[in-house]
């Protein structure tokens, strides 16, 4: 494991050398949490609050796809959070949400997969219950792996020792089948647990060209974390974070040091001017950075630079469209931002070449 990157702050990279011109596509929009984006073009988001919508050319489509009735609850930063879309969505509409719920006056969460058609999507099956919940630290970051296996994280439900608990589905990064079951090359054959020791991990993406999976992670004051993430690691919440070390347990790749960044949704973009690089989009940091890894060492950060910083107010999730556009959500209306006018967006990046 190389060392951990120094702690610094990201280098502003003004609008005239991005290679994209922002653009609003959606607007009046209720906390967006989580993007994806279908083959037929379709854009399904998550709103934190309990519906799941669609923007059906480039119109966001009034009735909801789906509004999520009791158990459903959103407290604090718990509600309708996560999204994904089966890699064979164009045949068997399958998608798959994380949302909160109530459960003998307590919170939990849970993994669903729904069935879609025509715009409007059912519950098909619960495939996975009882993960712990609190008001905060919830986790829900849901993608699909390059293995066709799904990703989930989960925060420490406010309870940190949780993190450390190899029985426990709190502080975890897991990895199910879209059926539900687990994968006999997980760490444990019996365990839907691929990584621990997380506090609150809001990010999931992978390598365009290696299949190297990253995640964000929020700290506790500050040092919000990149870390790498390999099976059966233990990423050492709560004995660790920053530059701390203790033997088997992974540092991170970089952290924000005394700065608050609030990591949420990544990608690596796939196609473009910024082919290979990582998108982090930051609530607290009001900005989405860019890092750039070296080719020949994944684990070594190149450069940072920040862009936008201030310009959209929080941002919770960013996306990769199929001819290279990039989209992000804003959440400045989820209690903790500053509501600006015609608030939550959805930003579309278009190259300018």
């Amino acid at each position: 494991m190389a060392s951990v990157s120094l702690a610094r702050e990201a280098q502003p990279l003004s609008t005239e050398r991005i290679p994209y011109q922002p653009e609003v596509m959606a607007e009046g929009l209720n906390v967006p949490w989580a993007l994806a984006i279908a083959p037929d073009g379709r854009m399904f988001f998550t709103e934190r609050p309990g519906t799941l919508r669609v923007i059906q050319d480039g119109k966001v489509i009034e009735q909801p796809v789906l509004s999520f009735p009791p158990p459903f609850v959103e407290q604090g930063e718990g509600g309708l959070l996560g999204l994904a879309l089966d890699p064979d969505f164009s045949i068997n509409h399958y998608m798959y949400v994380y949302h909160s719920y109530g459960e003998n006056g307590g919170i939990k969460n849970r993994v669903l997969r729904l069935v879609e058609q025509n715009n409007r999507a059912r519950v098909d099956k619960v495939l996975l219950d009882n993960i712990p919940g609190n008001q905060n630290h919830n986790g829900g970051r849901l993608k699909i792996g390059p293995d066709g296996m799904l990703y989930i994280t989960t925060g420490d439900a406010l309870e940190r020792e949780r993190s450390q608990d190899r029985g426990d589905l709190a502080g975890k990064i897991l990895r199910i089948q879209t059926d539900g079951t687990i994968p006999k090359d997980n760490p444990d054959s019996d365990s839907p647990i691929y990584s621990f020791g997380h506090r609150n991990p809001q990010g999931l993406a992978w390598h365009v060209e290696t299949g190297r999976l990253y995640s964000t992670e929020h700290g506790q004051s500050a040092h919000d974390e990149l870390n790498l993430i390999e099976p059966g690691a233990n990423y050492g919440w709560s004995v660790i974070e920053g530059d701390t070390a203790e033997d088997g347990k992974k540092r991170p790749l970089m952290h924000s040091g005394e700065q608050t960044w609030a990591p949420s949704g990544i990608l690596f973009v796939r196609q473009g001017p910024w082919k290979n690089q990582l998108l982090v989009a930051n609530l607290r940091g009001e900005q989405l950075w860019k890092a750039e890894l070296d080719q020949e060492n994944l684990e070594k950060i190149v450069s940072l630079h920040s862009l936008f910083s201030g310009d959209f107010g929080r941002i919770r999730d960013i996306e990769e469209g199929p001819d290279g556009s990039l989209y992000f959500l804003t959440n400045n209306r989820d209690g903790r931002g500053q509501e600006r006018p015609d608030d939550d967006k959805i930003i579309r990046l278009v190259s300018k070449n």
